[in-house]
Protein backbone atom coordinates (compact mmCIF):
# COMPACT_ATOMS: atom_id res chain seq x y z
CA UNK A 1 0.00 0.00 0.00
CA UNK A 2 2.52 2.23 1.32
CA UNK A 3 4.26 1.20 -2.11
CA UNK A 4 1.42 2.45 -4.34
CA UNK A 5 0.80 5.42 -2.09
CA UNK A 6 4.94 6.30 -3.32
CA UNK A 7 4.24 5.96 -6.88
CA UNK A 8 0.68 8.12 -7.21
CA UNK A 9 2.84 10.83 -4.96
CA UNK A 10 5.84 10.57 -7.80
CA UNK A 11 3.68 10.51 -10.50
CA UNK A 12 1.94 13.84 -9.44
CA UNK A 13 5.46 15.44 -8.55
CA UNK A 14 6.62 14.76 -11.95
CA UNK A 15 3.45 15.71 -13.94
CA UNK A 16 3.58 19.12 -12.20
CA UNK A 17 7.42 19.34 -12.95
CA UNK A 18 6.92 18.62 -16.74
CA UNK A 19 4.13 20.80 -16.90
CA UNK A 20 6.52 23.79 -15.02
CA UNK A 21 8.94 23.05 -18.22
CA UNK A 22 6.53 23.74 -20.14
CA UNK A 23 5.53 26.69 -18.85
CA UNK A 24 8.90 28.27 -18.52
CA UNK A 25 9.71 26.64 -21.95
CA UNK A 26 6.74 28.95 -23.55
CA UNK A 27 7.78 32.73 -24.71
CA UNK A 28 6.15 35.21 -22.66
CA UNK A 29 3.02 36.41 -24.08
CA UNK A 30 3.15 40.23 -24.91
CA UNK A 31 0.49 42.70 -24.21
CA UNK A 32 -2.34 43.36 -26.58
CA UNK A 33 -4.81 45.90 -27.50
CA UNK A 34 -8.39 45.54 -28.20
CA UNK A 35 -9.99 46.00 -32.56
CA UNK A 36 -11.44 49.29 -30.62
CA UNK A 37 -8.18 50.58 -28.79
CA UNK A 38 -5.74 49.84 -31.87
CA UNK A 39 -8.17 51.47 -34.03
CA UNK A 40 -7.97 55.16 -31.81
CA UNK A 41 -3.91 54.69 -31.82
CA UNK A 42 -4.08 54.07 -35.36
CA UNK A 43 -6.50 57.50 -35.24
CA UNK A 44 -4.41 59.37 -33.21
CA UNK A 45 -1.23 58.79 -34.70
CA UNK A 46 -3.01 59.90 -38.37
CA UNK A 47 -4.69 62.84 -36.97
CA UNK A 48 -0.92 64.03 -35.16
CA UNK A 49 -0.18 67.63 -37.36
CA UNK A 50 3.49 67.29 -38.91
CA UNK A 51 6.08 69.14 -36.86
CA UNK A 52 6.72 70.55 -41.15
CA UNK A 53 4.81 72.99 -42.74
CA UNK A 54 1.20 72.01 -43.76
CA UNK A 55 0.17 72.21 -47.84
CA UNK A 56 -1.37 75.30 -48.28
CA UNK A 57 -4.45 74.01 -49.54
CA UNK A 58 -6.35 77.35 -48.77
CA UNK A 59 -5.67 80.05 -51.06
CA UNK A 60 -8.18 82.57 -50.93
CA UNK A 61 -5.63 84.97 -48.67
CA UNK A 62 -3.39 85.22 -51.98
CA UNK A 63 -6.26 85.19 -54.79
CA UNK A 64 -7.81 88.01 -52.66
CA UNK A 65 -4.62 89.79 -53.11
CA UNK A 66 -3.86 89.07 -56.45
CA UNK A 67 -7.15 89.36 -58.34
CA UNK A 68 -7.71 93.51 -57.79
CA UNK A 69 -4.11 93.91 -59.16
CA UNK A 70 -4.83 91.98 -62.33
CA UNK A 71 -6.48 93.63 -65.94
CA UNK A 72 -8.47 92.90 -68.97
CA UNK A 73 -6.85 93.82 -71.50
CA UNK A 74 -8.67 94.11 -75.35
CA UNK A 75 -6.76 94.88 -78.18
CA UNK A 76 -8.15 96.14 -81.16
CA UNK A 77 -6.51 97.03 -84.37
CA UNK A 78 -7.65 100.11 -86.36
CA UNK A 79 -8.98 99.79 -89.82
CA UNK A 80 -6.44 102.27 -91.08
CA UNK A 81 -3.46 100.24 -89.48
CA UNK A 82 -4.81 97.00 -91.13
CA UNK A 83 -4.93 98.63 -94.73
CA UNK A 84 -1.46 99.47 -94.05
CA UNK A 85 -0.39 96.40 -92.96
CA UNK A 86 -2.07 94.85 -96.09
CA UNK A 87 -0.16 97.01 -97.78
CA UNK A 88 3.10 96.36 -96.48
CA UNK A 89 2.17 92.59 -97.53
CA UNK A 90 1.08 93.34 -101.01
CA UNK A 91 4.52 94.95 -101.72
CA UNK A 92 5.63 91.81 -101.84
CA UNK A 93 2.58 89.65 -104.03
CA UNK A 94 3.62 89.62 -107.20
CA UNK A 95 0.04 89.29 -108.49
CA UNK A 96 -0.73 92.53 -107.10
CA UNK A 97 -0.28 94.61 -110.79
CA UNK A 98 -2.32 92.27 -112.36
CA UNK A 99 -5.13 91.40 -109.67
CA UNK A 100 -5.20 94.48 -107.33
CA UNK A 101 -4.06 94.57 -103.91
CA UNK A 102 -6.27 92.70 -102.38
CA UNK A 103 -5.80 89.37 -104.90
CA UNK A 104 -4.31 86.82 -102.41
CA UNK A 105 -7.10 88.40 -100.14
CA UNK A 106 -6.73 90.92 -97.16
CA UNK A 107 -6.56 89.77 -93.61
CA UNK A 108 -9.37 91.45 -91.70
CA UNK A 109 -8.78 93.62 -88.48
CA UNK A 110 -6.64 91.31 -85.69
CA UNK A 111 -8.42 91.63 -82.40
CA UNK A 112 -7.11 89.72 -79.13
CA UNK A 113 -6.78 90.00 -75.64
CA UNK A 114 -5.01 89.14 -72.80
CA UNK A 115 -4.45 90.25 -69.36
CA UNK A 116 -2.02 92.85 -67.13
CA UNK A 117 -0.59 93.15 -64.07
CA UNK A 118 -0.70 96.89 -62.37
CA UNK A 119 2.94 98.01 -61.27
CA UNK A 120 2.15 101.58 -59.74
CA UNK A 121 -1.00 103.32 -58.13
CA UNK A 122 -0.57 105.75 -61.18
CA UNK A 123 -1.84 103.81 -63.77
CA UNK A 124 1.21 101.70 -65.21
CA UNK A 125 0.55 97.73 -66.42
CA UNK A 126 3.01 95.03 -67.68
CA UNK A 127 1.69 93.05 -69.82
CA UNK A 128 3.14 90.79 -73.23
CA UNK A 129 4.13 92.50 -75.91
CA UNK A 130 2.28 89.75 -77.84
CA UNK A 131 -0.89 90.77 -76.19
CA UNK A 132 -0.75 94.52 -77.96
CA UNK A 133 2.17 94.36 -80.55
CA UNK A 134 -0.66 93.97 -83.24
CA UNK A 135 -2.85 97.04 -81.86
CA UNK A 136 -3.79 100.97 -81.96
CA UNK A 137 -6.87 100.29 -80.01
CA UNK A 138 -6.47 99.23 -76.42
CA UNK A 139 -9.02 99.23 -73.86
CA UNK A 140 -7.95 98.20 -69.78
CA UNK A 141 -10.74 96.85 -67.48
CA UNK A 142 -10.55 96.80 -63.90
CA UNK A 143 -11.43 94.28 -61.42
CA UNK A 144 -14.18 96.26 -60.58
CA UNK A 145 -15.33 96.51 -63.84
CA UNK A 146 -14.15 100.28 -64.51
CA UNK A 147 -12.58 100.37 -68.37
CA UNK A 148 -10.00 103.15 -69.59
CA UNK A 149 -8.14 103.25 -72.73
CA UNK A 150 -4.92 102.40 -72.59
CA UNK A 151 -1.66 103.82 -73.88
CA UNK A 152 1.63 102.27 -75.03
CA UNK A 153 5.03 103.48 -72.75
CA UNK A 154 6.94 100.51 -74.28
CA UNK A 155 8.17 97.29 -75.72
CA UNK A 156 10.66 94.80 -75.91
CA UNK A 157 9.57 92.08 -78.20
CA UNK A 158 13.09 90.31 -77.09
CA UNK A 159 11.97 89.40 -73.99
CA UNK A 160 8.05 89.95 -74.62
CA UNK A 161 7.23 92.34 -72.42
CA UNK A 162 5.42 95.95 -72.47
CA UNK A 163 4.55 98.46 -70.15
CA UNK A 164 1.37 100.57 -70.59
CA UNK A 165 -0.76 103.22 -69.04
CA UNK A 166 -3.96 104.61 -68.00
CA UNK A 167 -5.14 107.65 -66.56
CA UNK A 168 -5.94 106.17 -62.95
CA UNK A 169 -4.94 106.65 -59.72
CA UNK A 170 -5.12 105.19 -56.08
CA UNK A 171 -4.84 101.35 -57.65
CA UNK A 172 -3.98 98.47 -55.94
CA UNK A 173 -0.32 96.79 -55.93
CA UNK A 174 1.20 93.50 -55.34
CA UNK A 175 4.42 93.23 -53.51
CA UNK A 176 7.04 91.54 -55.38
CA UNK A 177 8.40 88.40 -54.75
CA UNK A 178 12.32 87.25 -54.56
CA UNK A 179 11.93 84.87 -57.74
CA UNK A 180 15.56 84.34 -57.27
CA UNK A 181 14.27 82.37 -54.09
CA UNK A 182 11.23 80.23 -55.27
CA UNK A 183 12.23 76.88 -55.43
CA UNK A 184 10.72 74.05 -57.64
CA UNK A 185 8.17 72.55 -55.44
CA UNK A 186 6.46 75.45 -54.01
CA UNK A 187 3.33 76.45 -55.11
CA UNK A 188 1.72 79.22 -56.99
CA UNK A 189 -1.02 81.05 -58.54
CA UNK A 190 -2.06 82.28 -62.02
CA UNK A 191 -4.04 85.19 -62.23
CA UNK A 192 -5.38 85.99 -65.37
CA UNK A 193 -8.40 86.78 -67.86
CA UNK A 194 -8.35 83.13 -70.49
CA UNK A 195 -10.96 82.79 -72.87
CA UNK A 196 -12.01 86.31 -71.75
CA UNK A 197 -13.00 84.97 -68.50
CA UNK A 198 -12.57 87.52 -66.03
CA UNK A 199 -10.73 87.09 -62.70
CA UNK A 200 -9.64 83.28 -63.20
CA UNK A 201 -7.40 81.73 -60.57
CA UNK A 202 -5.48 78.62 -61.35
CA UNK A 203 -2.85 76.66 -58.77
CA UNK A 204 -0.15 74.71 -59.33
CA UNK A 205 3.58 74.57 -58.45
CA UNK A 206 6.71 75.35 -59.67
CA UNK A 207 8.40 72.49 -62.15
CA UNK A 208 11.34 74.19 -63.45
CA UNK A 209 13.32 77.02 -63.13
CA UNK A 210 15.58 78.77 -65.98
CA UNK A 211 13.59 76.79 -68.74
CA UNK A 212 14.11 77.91 -72.43
CA UNK A 213 11.46 77.02 -74.78
CA UNK A 214 12.54 78.51 -77.91
CA UNK A 215 9.24 80.71 -78.46
CA UNK A 216 11.19 84.15 -79.00
CA UNK A 217 12.28 84.07 -82.72
CA UNK A 218 15.41 85.80 -82.40
CA UNK A 219 19.07 85.19 -81.68
CA UNK A 220 19.38 87.49 -78.78
CA UNK A 221 15.96 86.70 -77.50
CA UNK A 222 16.08 86.02 -73.21
CA UNK A 223 14.00 83.17 -72.23
CA UNK A 224 14.49 81.97 -68.24
CA UNK A 225 11.11 81.12 -67.53
CA UNK A 226 9.67 79.79 -64.89
CA UNK A 227 7.68 76.48 -65.81
CA UNK A 228 4.64 75.84 -63.83
CA UNK A 229 1.53 72.95 -63.88
CA UNK A 230 -0.76 75.99 -62.97
CA UNK A 231 -3.41 76.15 -65.81
CA UNK A 232 -2.81 79.37 -68.18
CA UNK A 233 -4.63 79.22 -71.28
CA UNK A 234 -5.26 81.82 -73.99
CA UNK A 235 -6.11 85.29 -72.33
CA UNK A 236 -3.84 84.51 -69.57
CA UNK A 237 -0.86 86.13 -71.02
CA UNK A 238 0.52 88.89 -69.35
CA UNK A 239 -1.14 88.14 -66.04
CA UNK A 240 0.20 87.30 -62.51
CA UNK A 241 2.07 84.34 -61.29
CA UNK A 242 2.20 85.00 -57.59
CA UNK A 243 3.16 82.98 -54.87
CA UNK A 244 0.98 81.51 -52.14
CA UNK A 245 1.40 84.86 -50.08
CA UNK A 246 0.04 86.56 -53.07
CA UNK A 247 3.32 88.50 -53.91
CA UNK A 248 3.87 88.87 -57.87
CA UNK A 249 6.47 86.05 -58.78
CA UNK A 250 6.32 86.38 -62.43
CA UNK A 251 4.66 87.19 -65.64
CA UNK A 252 2.51 84.43 -67.34
CA UNK A 253 3.91 84.51 -70.60
CA UNK A 254 3.63 81.20 -72.19
CA UNK A 255 1.95 77.37 -72.10
CA UNK A 256 3.45 74.28 -73.96
CA UNK A 257 0.78 72.96 -76.32
CA UNK A 258 -0.14 71.57 -79.09
CA UNK A 259 -3.63 72.55 -79.36
CA UNK A 260 -3.21 76.04 -78.52
CA UNK A 261 -4.82 75.48 -75.19
CA UNK A 262 -3.52 74.27 -72.19
CA UNK A 263 -1.55 70.90 -71.75
CA UNK A 264 0.33 70.39 -68.93
CA UNK A 265 2.69 73.37 -68.22
CA UNK A 266 2.85 77.09 -68.47
CA UNK A 267 5.51 79.55 -68.15
CA UNK A 268 5.98 82.59 -66.84
CA UNK A 269 9.19 85.78 -66.62
CA UNK A 270 10.67 85.78 -63.45
CA UNK A 271 10.12 89.36 -61.53
CA UNK A 272 13.71 89.47 -60.87
CA UNK A 273 14.59 90.10 -64.35
CA UNK A 274 11.35 91.33 -65.40
CA UNK A 275 11.49 94.35 -62.75
CA UNK A 276 14.75 95.60 -64.81
CA UNK A 277 12.71 95.65 -68.50
CA UNK A 278 9.77 97.47 -66.89
CA UNK A 279 11.52 100.05 -64.89
CA UNK A 280 13.75 100.94 -68.67
CA UNK A 281 10.39 100.62 -70.39
CA UNK A 282 8.98 103.27 -68.38
CA UNK A 283 11.96 105.68 -68.05
CA UNK A 284 13.22 105.36 -71.48
CA UNK A 285 10.59 104.09 -73.34
CA UNK A 286 12.98 101.01 -74.46
CA UNK A 287 14.78 97.76 -72.91
CA UNK A 288 18.69 99.08 -72.52
CA UNK A 289 20.03 95.66 -72.66
CA UNK A 290 23.31 94.83 -71.53
CA UNK A 291 25.74 92.69 -73.14
CA UNK A 292 29.13 90.40 -72.83
CA UNK A 293 29.77 89.93 -76.07
CA UNK A 294 29.81 86.13 -76.22
CA UNK A 295 28.76 83.00 -77.87
CA UNK A 296 28.09 80.78 -75.93
CA UNK A 297 26.36 76.82 -75.32
CA UNK A 298 25.75 73.99 -72.22
CA UNK A 299 27.89 72.32 -71.17
CA UNK A 300 27.34 68.66 -71.13
CA UNK A 301 29.07 65.15 -70.32
CA UNK A 302 29.35 65.30 -74.29
CA UNK A 303 31.08 68.57 -74.44
CA UNK A 304 32.77 67.60 -70.93
CA UNK A 305 34.42 64.47 -72.71
CA UNK A 306 35.73 66.64 -75.95
CA UNK A 307 37.16 69.14 -73.54
CA UNK A 308 38.81 66.93 -71.10
CA UNK A 309 37.03 68.29 -67.85
CA UNK A 310 34.59 66.49 -65.64
CA UNK A 311 32.41 69.85 -65.63
CA UNK A 312 28.89 69.09 -66.92
CA UNK A 313 26.77 72.02 -65.76
CA UNK A 314 27.74 75.41 -66.83
CA UNK A 315 28.31 77.61 -69.99
CA UNK A 316 30.54 77.23 -72.29
CA UNK A 317 32.39 80.28 -74.43
CA UNK A 318 32.47 78.74 -78.16
CA UNK A 319 33.43 82.26 -79.77
CA UNK A 320 33.96 86.15 -78.61
CA UNK A 321 32.09 89.40 -80.46
CA UNK A 322 34.86 91.56 -81.59
CA UNK A 323 34.95 94.85 -79.66
CA UNK A 324 32.47 93.25 -77.15
CA UNK A 325 32.78 93.37 -73.20
CA UNK A 326 34.19 90.06 -72.91
CA UNK A 327 36.44 90.30 -75.21
CA UNK A 328 38.29 93.38 -73.58
CA UNK A 329 38.16 91.92 -70.63
CA UNK A 330 40.31 89.14 -71.47
CA UNK A 331 37.73 86.22 -71.54
CA UNK A 332 38.99 83.70 -74.34
CA UNK A 333 36.83 81.28 -76.64
CA UNK A 334 36.75 77.54 -74.59
CA UNK A 335 36.47 79.14 -71.12
CA UNK A 336 33.58 77.61 -69.17
CA UNK A 337 31.94 79.93 -66.93
CA UNK A 338 30.40 78.61 -63.75
CA UNK A 339 29.79 81.62 -61.68
CA UNK A 340 28.42 85.41 -61.83
CA UNK A 341 29.27 87.34 -59.04
CA UNK A 342 29.40 84.15 -56.88
CA UNK A 343 26.02 82.59 -57.70
CA UNK A 344 26.64 79.32 -59.53
CA UNK A 345 25.92 79.14 -63.37
CA UNK A 346 24.36 75.81 -65.00
CA UNK A 347 23.09 76.37 -67.82
CA UNK A 348 22.95 79.35 -70.52
CA UNK A 349 19.46 80.80 -69.86
CA UNK A 350 20.17 81.06 -66.02
CA UNK A 351 23.01 83.32 -67.54
CA UNK A 352 20.78 85.25 -69.87
CA UNK A 353 18.74 85.95 -66.80
CA UNK A 354 21.60 86.88 -64.92
CA UNK A 355 22.94 89.83 -67.52
CA UNK A 356 19.34 90.60 -68.92
CA UNK A 357 19.14 92.05 -65.44
CA UNK A 358 22.26 94.09 -65.24
CA UNK A 359 22.74 97.67 -65.99
CA UNK A 360 24.91 98.67 -68.83
CA UNK A 361 28.35 100.13 -67.59
CA UNK A 362 27.84 97.43 -64.33
CA UNK A 363 31.15 95.16 -63.29
CA UNK A 364 30.09 91.64 -63.23
CA UNK A 365 32.44 89.18 -61.82
CA UNK A 366 32.72 86.11 -64.01
CA UNK A 367 33.75 82.57 -62.58
CA UNK A 368 35.75 80.69 -65.14
CA UNK A 369 37.67 77.25 -65.75
CA UNK A 370 40.79 77.73 -68.24
CA UNK A 371 42.80 74.61 -68.87
CA UNK A 372 41.72 72.91 -65.70
CA UNK A 373 42.20 76.25 -63.69
CA UNK A 374 39.82 78.68 -62.24
CA UNK A 375 39.93 81.98 -62.50
CA UNK A 376 38.03 85.11 -61.52
CA UNK A 377 37.13 88.43 -64.37
CA UNK A 378 35.64 91.43 -64.31
CA UNK A 379 33.69 92.38 -67.01
CA UNK A 380 31.94 96.08 -67.45
CA UNK A 381 28.76 95.06 -69.78
CA UNK A 382 28.18 97.26 -72.85
CA UNK A 383 25.07 98.39 -74.39
CA UNK A 384 24.30 96.33 -77.39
Amino acid sequence: MKNAISLIFAGVIGGLIALGGVYFLMPIPTATTTDAQFAKTVGDQVNVNPKTKAVPYDFTAAAKKAMPAVVHISSVESKDLAQQRRQNQNQNNPFRNFFGEDFLGGSPQKRGSGSGVIISQDGYIVTNNHVVEFADQLEVTLYDNRSFLASVVGTDPQTDLAVLKIEADRLPLLDYADSDAAQVGEWVLAVGNPFDLTSTVTAGIISAKGRNINIINSNSGIEAFIQTDAAVNPGNSGGALVDEKGRLLGINTAIATQTGSYAGYSFAIPINMASKIIDDLIQYGEYRRAFIGIQISDMDSELADELGVDITQGVYVSSLVEGGAAEYAGVLPKDIITEVDGRNIKSVPELQEFIGRAKVGETITLTIVRRGKTQEIPVVLKEG
